[in-house]
């Protein structure tokens, strides 16, 4: 897919902004120094995840972060969409839908065996768009955190 880029350190300045206006749209309680820590590995080509930005390399309107781990129950690499934004202003056009389906082709052409997110339980507009891009809930299993540090 033209539309989705794999980034590296020198994205960096174009993505933090695009973290942090997700963060504070979602709520989440972190500042600029979190941010750019928790993102610079995955910028770095860390083993345990990456970032791709959504829309033209110069000019990204979103990006999405992708972790991996092994899944017994799945057979293999799994991978969880961590966190995927587009700018507000450019909704609603199919951006999103089309880097999720880009995401997914590469992911399984990767030998990923299933790739997994989150929603609010309350967005139902959010639920709209991950069952359009074929996400389906496991109804049986809520997805449950626990803090280690």
């Amino acid at each position: 897919m033209k539309s989705l880029h794999l980034a590296g350190p020198e994205d960096a300045p174009k993505l933090l902004p695009m973290v942090a206006a997700f963060h504070a749209e979602s709520g989440f309680d972190t500042d600029a120094d979190h941010q750019e820590s928790a993102i610079a590995p995955l910028l770095e080509g860390s083993p345990h995840g990456a970032v791709w930005l959504i829309g033209p390399r110069k000019a990204p309107v979103g990006y999405i972060v992708v972790t991996f781990g092994w899944s017994v129950e799945f057979g293999g690499l799994d991978a969880i969409i961590d966190e995927v934004y587009v700018r507000a202003a450019v909704r609603g056009r199919g951006m999103g839908s089309d880097a999720l389906e880009g995401i997914a082709k590469a992911l399984r052409e990767a030998g990923v065996r299933a790739l997994h997110l989150e929603a609010d339980r309350s967005d139902t507009q959010l639920h709209s768009f991950y069952a359009r891009a074929r996400f389906k809930p496991r109804e049986d299993y809520m997805y449950m955190t626990r803090l280690l540090g």
